[in-house]
């Protein structure tokens, strides 16, 4: 099983948890109303997001809703693994429901990544996440969009951020303290160059100039932690953050 951290944020009754591996993090809201899982790692995480509810004193058994920030393998393949035994709702935003249902797959393939292959920090990532499920194309057939995501708990706010995918998603909790960017602004990554609040390359992203728009509009949110779908969390201005990440983009 992958090793994890848990790190919570507490709101009041509520609860944001972030679930940090060495490939990807996924979080999980809580309160007295029961669970959201939003994003879940790579199809060989699913054991590992097991083990994340049990550590915050939940079990799958608590999960009301997951919410993805997209459909990428690396975030849908737990949820995908998890849901054979378990029954909950799958949402996306709107312009992701196709993908996650797997009516088309828009995700890093052998023509963006075989240009870079030879770095050994990408065989490296290749060997560890080839061994997660990285090339599983398992999809969820019955996502469903989201409209209105107030009811679930966490009480989580949608933030479009189109670009990374045609419909990836952030969202906010905590009265818009706690941001959880996905892969629009990450922290690290195996193969980046380097640590820090970025954007994910051409190698990963369908739109990179849409990408780094979104990402530029999140300056205006008033988080104050960020939870990204890759490296560890960011605590500080929101801001400051999307600054450091455009001013490397394309590094």
């Amino acid at each position: 099983m992958a090793e994890l951290t848990v790190t919570t944020i507490s709101h009041g009754d509520a609860k944001t948890h972030f679930v940090s591996t060495s490939t990807v993090n996924w979080v999980i809201l809580q309160d007295r109303s029961g669970v959201t899982l939003v994003d879940g790692g790579y199809p060989g995480h699913a054991g590992a997001v097991v083990e994340s509810l049990r550590r915050i004193g939940s079990a799958p058994e608590e999960v009301r809703a997951a919410l993805l920030t997209h459909a990428h393998v690396d975030h849908l393949g737990g949820l995908a693994r998890l849901r054979r035994e378990h029954t909950f709702d799958v949402f996306a935003e709107p312009e992701e429901v196709g993908h996650a249902r797997r009516d088309y797959l828009q995700q890093a393939d052998a023509s963006t990544i075989g240009p870079i292959a030879y770095r050994p920090a990408v065989i490296r990532w290749l060997g560890t996440v080839l061994r997660l499920g990285a090339l599983d194309k398992t999809g969820l057939p019955d996502t469903q969009a989201f409209d209105g995501l107030s009811e679930l708990p966490g009480s989580p706010v949608a933030v479009p951020t189109h670009g990374h995918t045609r419909g990836h998603s952030a969202f906010t909790v905590g009265d818009g303290e706690v941001l959880i960017s996905g892969d629009a602004l990450i922290s690290g990554h195996p193969i980046a160059k380097h640590a820090g609040p970025q954007c994910l390359g051409h190698v990963f992203t369908h739109d990179v100039a849409a990408n780094e728009a979104a990402v530029a509009s999140l300056a205006d949110l008033d988080a104050v932690i960020v939870m990204p779908g890759h490296g560890p969390l960011l605590a500080g201005a929101v801001g400051t953050f999307v600054e450091q990440a455009l001013t490397r983009s394309g590094d």
